[in-house]
């Protein structure tokens, strides 16, 4: 079984705990998920079966979505509610100050500080392993990409919920600390949906709660579907024995474009591949 699941993962599981279920379900040991999803947050998570998994790398990358609501008033340490509450405060910000600070500081490329407890390595050791045994972490900022972040609703006296779309490695639950900061309050991230990783939508998405082996089958995207509005090349398969022997193979096209190729072998979508000068190169494949 090769393609991909997209599972709406429910609160309180992990991604891994995702991922173990459906290993278990199809009795395969090549299952892994597409960007991981905090226990507390529910929504898309993309899960690869079978050589899919080396998808891994390309998708990972792609544009998320969320829908996040902030509470402000108190932070807590790992800014959201499993942490205990550090820091609290009287001033409720309006919804046009945060309006304000976030089309000035929070729109396009900007530097992200990572929160303590995280995944980030330091020194070889995660933040958050750091961070529960009490001990200071050192993290750096790091670039991040907003490309929308708006407010969708007042839920009540303190708490806002905003739809935003960024960069993979973007951490929500620092936004929620960053843009309390710049309107002098604190703020905790309070719920957290993904809506979209990528081309995944929580529209054709499976419940957790759902699922089983026929379910799964039922529902798996085929490369063909993930690849459907790639560019195609058709090579043979004596070309596609040169490729994966690492030669690049003499592919005339109109013109050079710089994106990737969706490579058909015998009618099958074995690869994906990039056209430079003229010559057809590798960059992963599925067979």
């Amino acid at each position: 079984m090769i393609g991909v699941i997209v599972i709406d993962k429910p609160k309180n599981i992990s991604s891994s705990g995702v991922v173990v279920r459906i290993k278990k379900l199809l009795n395969e040991k090549k299952v892994g998920h597409l960007g991981t999803l905090d226990p507390l947050a529910t929504g898309v998570l993309p899960i690869c079966i079978g050589k899919a998994t080396r998808l891994f790398d390309y998708f990972l990358k792609k544009q998320k979505t969320y829908v996040a609501q902030f509470s402000f008033g108190m932070q807590t340490d790992t800014l959201d509610l499993e942490g205990k509450i550090e820091k609290t405060c009287e001033y409720i910000p309006t919804k046009n100050e945060l309006k304000d600070a976030i089309s000035g500081n929070f729109l396009g490329k900007i530097m992200q500080m990572p929160p303590d407890f995280s995944s980030k390595k330091v020194n070889g050791q995660k933040a958050y392993d750091l961070a529960r045994k009490g001990q200071k972490v050192e993290l750096s900022p790091k670039e991040i990409e907003i490309f929308e972040f708006e407010i969708q609703r007042k839920i009540d006296e303190k708490t806002f919920e905003f739809k935003i779309t960024c960069s993979s490695g973007t951490y929500i639950r620092a936004l929620a600390r960053d843009l309390a900061n710049c309107v002098n309050s604190c703020a905790t991230m309070t719920n957290l949906i993904r809506t979209n990783s990528g081309n995944f939508s929580l529209e054709n998405a499976v419940k957790f709660e759902d699922l089983t082996k026929e379910k799964i089958e039922e529902n798996l995207i085929s490369l063909e579907r993930i690849f459907s509005d790639f560019e195609k090349i058709e090579i043979d398969v004596e070309q596609f024995r040169k490729l994966r022997n690492g030669t690049k193979i003499e592919i005339k096209r109109a013109k050079n474009v710089d994106n990737d190729l969706c490579i058909v072998c015998e009618k099958n979508v074995i690869g994906i591949g990039k056209v430079v000068n003229d010559r057809l190169e590798l960059k992963t494949y599925f067979i």
